[in-house]
């Protein structure tokens, strides 16, 4: 058979049908694999779909991380970072390559991780959020303690356990996850809430916070190496310490935590002092004041005795004020006689220049002067009271113009019923009702002749608000 009939007996595939194809052989041959390399070209889409390629020394890998399984990632992809990808190996036909659908990222190793830690422990303390110029001092003793860890673990009643044997305090529980997906998110809610509560407020504000959470490896502490969560404790106001694993075990919120303790009930130490020793220190430093305000007392005393036995006697101080005061008084009378003497003389002196046609002509003119003033002053009552006396008048008449008596002067009558009302229309008097009747020189009783008026049914009036029914 020749090429040609060789050829012609080939069946033909689109383009489509052939990359379909090479799709479900790679997907079928590779459901579920573990890639180890090194990230590089990461793109973060705004769509929230993350690309990145893995390498190695010798090929190199597309891989794409869907944006929901990116959300729920613990490690983020990096530049330059050693990862373990898990997922399933699948063909994009837009561009004829194979790609590495990304379900899970590790880690490569613990060297890769203290490597990530130690680059962001380098970003973070270059921005100052390690400055210990920057850290809270704590304070003395807390009314009200906040404590941020897992509600079920042994750490919490470590805690408790602590401040009821030292000074028990109000103690404020945030339950959060202390390891996982939302471990981070949740420390970050937790520390942002209690800063965020107001004074006065009815939960209690913090005085101090506490960030617990028992040993473990250091990946399970990777939600207290959050960068989110280092920077939610730098914004915070309230002073934080922070009790994170055992002694050996660092993270980085111990760097920017205002305390650092070794475990959680070191931390509850540090909260709060031992009210058995400040209550044994207040009686001591009593005793020492009493001791020493006795002592100062008594030293007081001895001083004041001493300078008493060197004072001279009060009859010694007061003898020479004593004897000038009666040779004073004794020269008091003579004097005054003296003065009287010198006054008198004086004004007899200038009586004697005063010359009296002078004086009684002053006299005079503020008589007369007086005497114009009085006039003046009861003309001016006497213009003043006619010109009130012409204003009543003048009231006087127009009360009487507007006056309902001048209408009756007319020959009009005003009629009261019985209860004292004014009666304007005769259909409202009814036949043998008792009227009054006032004339302008009187009152006069009057009864009224003619038929009773009809009873009628007054019609209960609804309040403006209350509507009519339908029915």
């Amino acid at each position: 058979m020749s090429d040609a009939g060789t050829r012609a007996n080939l069946p033909e595939y689109s383009v489509s049908e052939v990359s379909a194809a090479l799709k479900r052989t790679v997907e079928d041959a590779f459901p579920f694999v573990r890639v180890r390399g090194e990230v590089s070209k990461v793109t973060f889409q705004s769509s929230g779909h993350v690309y990145f390629d893995l390498k190695d020394d010798l090929a190199v890998l597309n891989a794409v991380c869907w944006r929901m399984t990116a959300q729920r990632l613990k490690v983020k992809p990096q530049q330059g970072l050693e990862i373990v990808c898990t997922g399933r190996i699948s063909t994009y036909a837009g561009s004829s390559r194979y790609q590495l659908i990304v379900d899970q990222v590790e880690l490569a190793g613990l060297g890769a991780l203290m490597a990530l830690l130690e680059e962001r422990k380098k970003k973070l303390a270059a921005e100052g959020l390690f400055a210990q110029e920057r850290k809270r001092k704590l304070p003395f003793l807390p009314d009200v303690i906040g404590v941020i860890t897992s509600p079920t673990g042994a750490v919490i009643r470590d805690i408790m356990h602590r401040l009821e044997a030292r000074f028990s305090r109000h103690v404020l529980l945030w339950p959060v996850a202390v390891q996982g997906e939302r471990a981070a998110s949740e420390l970050v809610a937790a520390i942002r809430g209690f800063n965020a509560i107001r004074p006065g407020a009815a939960v209690p504000r913090p005085d101090l916070l506490i960030v617990a959470r028992g040993g473990g490896s250091i990946e399970d502490l990777m939600a207290f190496n959050d960068e989110a969560v280092v920077r939610s404790v730098f914004e915070g106001t309230i002073p934080l310490i922070s009790a994170v694993g055992h002694e050996t075990d660092t993270t980085l919120i111990d760097f920017v935590s205002d305390m650092r303790a070794p475990t959680p009930s070191a931390a509850a130490e540090m909260a709060v002092p031992v009210r058995a020793e400040l209550l044994a220190q207040t009686l001591d430093l009593e005793r020492r004041f009493i001791r020493c305000f006795s002592a100062r007392m008594d030293e007081k005393r001895r001083h004041l005795a001493q300078t008493a036995r060197i004072l001279p006697r009060a009859e010694q101080v007061l003898a020479g004020s004593r004897q000038r005061l009666d040779f004073a008084g004794g020269r008091l009378n003579s004097g005054l006689r003296r003065n009287v003497q010198e006054h008198g003389r004086t004004l007899t002196k200038i009586g004697s220049q005063l010359r009296p046609n002078l004086l009684i002509n002053r006299f005079a003119y503020i008589r007369e002067r007086n005497a114009a003033l009085a006039r003046s002053l009861t003309q001016a009552q006497r213009t003043r009271l006619r010109q009130l006396s012409e204003q009543v008048v003048a009231v006087a008449r127009v009360m009487d113009s507007v006056s309902f008596r001048s209408v009756l002067e007319r020959g009009f009558v005003l009629v009261r019923g019985e209860e004292g009302k004014i009666r304007r229309r005769a259909e409202t008097v009814l036949g043998g009702e008792t009227l009054a009747l006032t004339f302008a020189d009187g009152v006069r009783t009057a009864v009224a002749v003619g038929p009773a008026a009809p009873k009628t049914k007054r019609r209960s009036k609804k309040p403006e608000d209350e509507q009519d029914s339908l029915f």
